[in-house]
């Protein structure tokens, strides 16, 4: 399943909302991306048009499964890509950035490798 980052990084910021405040509202993501809220409304007005989320009468969004599913998959690579820069001397805000730059392009074999080296050396 192909979409663009922009896309990926809406459904990210809805699940990092959700598990913040046990839900995501439309204004709370405008916040949290430094976005529009006209932006917002478009992003998920396609994000529900292709059955990413769906949209309760009191403005809540809810992410359906196969939006969870790459919403919890970027997050994952979010986190454990800032971990690895942070481990490798970076700054904490610096490899956030950097983790989101690079969390949508890189391959699984890629991030799996990352991901077995990041774990194997908190075993350490």
């Amino acid at each position: 399943m192909k979409i663009r980052e922009s896309a990926e990084d809406y459904l990210e910021s809805i699940y990092m909302l959700q598990m913040k405040n046990g839900y995501a509202r439309s204004v709370d993501i405008a916040a949290q991306r430094q976005v529009t809220k006209a932006s917002v409304s478009i992003a998920m007005k396609q994000l529900r048009e292709n059955d990413y989320i769906s949209m309760a009468s009191d403005g809540s969004i809810t992410l359906k499964d196969k939006g969870m599913e790459i919403a919890q998959r970027i997050y994952e690579r979010h986190n454990v890509l800032t971990k690895m820069f942070v481990a490798l001397g970076v700054d904490e805000e610096t490899a956030a950035q950097d983790a989101c730059k690079i969390e949508h392009s890189l391959s699984d074999t890629t991030f799996n490798a990352i991901k077995n080296h990041v774990k194997n050396q908190a075993k350490a």
